[in-house]
């Protein structure tokens, strides 16, 4: 299996080496140069199976002989041994049609755990078998951060630096991150806002001679790891719900884009994805590309669901370079004028094509409180500000052709406690686990807005290898 760069130009790598370089050298991202097909009796097979094994199932072709079968079937054992719940990824039935998958029993409470602790430790063993050490530098709106520093902390051959904007994410998802002390890990607190964190990540890739210097790699979702770790949720939803011999669809509360475009490689994977529904809050870029073919840019606005409080998706690269007929040059040509103009436009009949497919709805934050509450007294479920907008949004698009909707609960609401708490009532408490996070001391450094003194900072605290 090689991995191609969205944007045309960068050298087709291996696993490993895509695994280790995160973006392209291009400025693109890494996907597969074909996709790994399943047959419909593969994907009746997988019904019944462990969690862990549909993951080797779904992974095995995109590692394609880099990591032998039995090392991969460790580093899977191991990366889902602590999670909370014993089916890992377990579903629930809200009505009849609309399921709840609940992503959140991982060790920080939120769907990025399925993927990072995977990618720790695919880090981990790519790194000791070559012999090197890696610096990564990554951005979150919320929760990849503390996903990440779990997935990473303590490991001798990663130094890894997370960027948040100062002030918009919740109090538990910062302390998440800024109580961790380990000696490689860095906290930084950015004068701004998300897309302004995942630029300076993006400038300092671009960079190629800091890159080289500090063997940059990244734990964002622009890594293609991560999304391959995250396939497999929709295969063992689908699977659990009579696929391949009836249809699903998936509704993702939708940020960075990365968790729908997984659902998405599992359609093109086989499973028969009939609907996606992009749930939106008031930072609608994607809600609104989808009414109308055209992307264009607003100021980002502080909301209850912080981690969708984005307007540069950086996975939705990933789809346009599969609208635009996996044309690297049309996808930088569309990129470059979004970039420079805040807008560009689908042609539409390829809109038309999108629309086949996806569905987008957005709740603004008062709509939010409603729905909390709504659920909470028509089902006894609590679910925070970022999954309540995808069973919303389910409810609200669903087909008349689709049997079953599965929406991603993508957090616990104890990592928004004050907005679940004004819409029902009800505190939700912390796991054992998590249950001192208020009382520990806190590790972080407040920035400036500046990419040259973050640079500098990196280099300042660099080791070799």
């Amino acid at each position: 299996m090689k991995y191609i760069s969205t944007r045309g130009q960068a050298d087709a790598l291996n696993f490993d080496e895509a695994l280790l370089a995160g973006l392209a050298r291009d400025g693109g991202l890494y996907l597969p140069e074909k996709w790994p097909e399943f047959s419909a009796e593969e994907i009746r097979d997988m019904a019944g199976k462990p969690y862990t094994e549909i993951v080797f199932r779904v992974v095995k072709p995109f590692i394609d002989g880099v990591i032998p079968d039995k090392d991969l079937k460790e580093i899977i054992e191991d990366s889902y041994a602590g999670f909370r719940h014993t089916a890992i990824a377990p579903l629930k039935q809200i009505n009849g049609r609309i399921w709840v998958m609940e992503l959140f029993h991982g060790p920080t409470l939120a769907f990025k755990d399925f993927a990072l602790q995977m990618l720790g430790r695919l880090f981990d063993y790519i790194l000791k078998k070559r012999g090197e050490r890696i610096t990564i530098v990554g951005a979150t709106s919320g929760d990849t951060g503390s996903a990440a520093i779990e997935a990473c902390r303590d490991r001798d051959q990663i130094d890894i630096y997370i960027l948040h904007p100062h002030g918009r994410v919740s109090e538990v998802q910062r302390r998440q991150m800024t109580t961790v002390t380990s000696h490689n890990v860095t906290n930084i607190a950015l004068e701004g806002t998300f897309d302004d964190c995942q630029d300076h990540v993006k400038a300092m890739f671009n960079d190629q001679n800091f890159r080289d210097t500090v063997n940059l790699s990244a734990v964002n979702s622009i890594n293609w790891a991560r999304i391959m770790s995250q396939i497999a949720y929709y295969f063992a939803a689908g699977v659990a719900l009579g696929a391949p011999d009836r249809p699903i669809g998936f509704s993702v509360p939708t940020g960075n884009f990365g968790n729908v475009f997984a659902a998405y490689a599992a359609g093109r994977m086989g499973l028969p994805v009939s609907q996606l529904v992009v749930g939106s809050n008031r930072n609608d870029i994607l809600t609104r590309f989808f009414e109308t073919g055209s992307m264009t840019m607003n100021p980002v606005e502080p909301s209850l669901s912080p981690s969708m409080d984005i307007q540069v998706s950086s996975n939705f690269e990933r789809l346009l370079f599969d609208l635009l007929d996996r044309d690297g040059s049309a996808v930088e040509a569309a990129l470059n004028a979004f970039r420079e103009g805040g807008n560009f436009d689908l042609e539409p009949e390829r809109h038309q094509r999108v629309l086949r497919l996806f569905d987008a709805y957005r709740l603004d934050d008062e709509q939010t409180l409603s729905m909390i509450s709504d659920y909470y007294v028509k089902t006894g479920e609590l679910f925070d500000p970022h999954s309540v907008i995808a069973v919303a949004a389910a409810e609200a698009k669903i087909r008349d052709d689709v049997p079953a909707m599965v929406c991603m609960a993508t957090a616990h609401p104890a990592k928004f406690p004050d907005a679940v708490c004004k819409a029902s009532g009800v505190t939700p408490e912390l796991p054992e686990h998590m249950a001192d996070l208020f009382d520990r001391e806190e590790k972080y450094t407040v920035m400036d807005n500046d990419l040259t003194k973050l640079k500098d900072l990196v280099l300042s605290r660099r080791r070799n290898s």
